[in-house]
């Protein structure tokens, strides 16, 4: 799995060069090749068919308790935060190829919880996209809006976060759409937001999907990598401390 560069700024994450933009770009296509996401996915979600991947998630997610940005059980052993982009391609490869297997083996035992710190550093579609997710986890339903958001991701800042898109996605996550959108601009989604920026900063997080994993309760190692093979040694060594 690729690591979406990024540097920070004093309160923000923003983008590298528009050269390794591209080089990023380039490198996403091969690696979508191999990819279980659906291609079509973007263009779906622009003319209003049915969304991408809510089967998928629906099933995934069934039964496991979400509080805020939490995935999980409160008293799992292990805690894994994820910095993520919902603009940022390999996040969601990430989502749809690693995150199942993950929550399968992990999370849905008990074994582990995740903790989602959404960042907005690929561009001006990141903030509305991630605002909605938020405003979601106020209900318990952040992590069904983040994977739907996953599977129709298009372009980055190519207009894809449209209202239709984020309106459809709230409610298939069977909340309230009206309500939701209007929280967006709540001072907790707002705290949320910083606060996710903030530590993104403090931890010195070179680039998206990044991963910190430790014993719940205690200090959280950031990964070196975020491959799959490093997530899930890194998990089994916190189950074994």
């Amino acid at each position: 799995m690729m690591l979406r560069p990024m540097f920070k700024g004093r309160r923000s994450i923003v983008v590298l060069s528009a050269v390794v933009g591209a080089i990023a770009a380039a490198l996403l296509v091969a690696l979508s090749l191999g990819s279980s996401r659906d291609a079509s996915a973007p263009d779906a979600a622009a003319t209003g068919a049915k969304l991408h991947g809510l089967q998928q998630t629906t099933s995934l997610l069934r039964g496991i308790p979400q509080s805020g940005t939490v995935l999980g059980h409160a008293n799992a052993r292990v805690t894994i935060v994820e910095y993520a982009d919902l603009q940022c391609p390999y996040c969601a490869v990430f989502a749809t190829d690693v995150f199942p297997s993950i929550v399968r083996e992990y999370v849905r035992s008990g074994k582990a919880k995740i903790e989602f710190r959404g960042l907005t550093f690929v561009g001006p579609d990141s903030d509305p996209a991630l605002r909605t997710a938020l405003a979601a986890g106020q209900d318990g339903r952040l992590w069904h809006v983040v994977e739907l958001l996953y599977h129709n991701q298009g372009a980055e800042n190519s207009g894809w976060v449209t209202e239709d898109l984020l309106e459809r996605a709230v409610s298939s996550a069977r909340l309230d759409a009206s309500r939701t959108l209007a929280a967006r601009s709540d001072a907790d989604v707002q705290r949320q937001l910083e606060a996710a920026a903030d530590a993104a900063t403090h931890d010195q997080v070179p680039g998206t999907p990044a991963f910190s994993v430790g014993p719940t309760g205690g200090a959280l190692q950031l990964l070196p990598t975020n491959d799959a093979e490093t997530l899930r040694t890194a998990i089994d060594a916190a189950l074994a401390a």
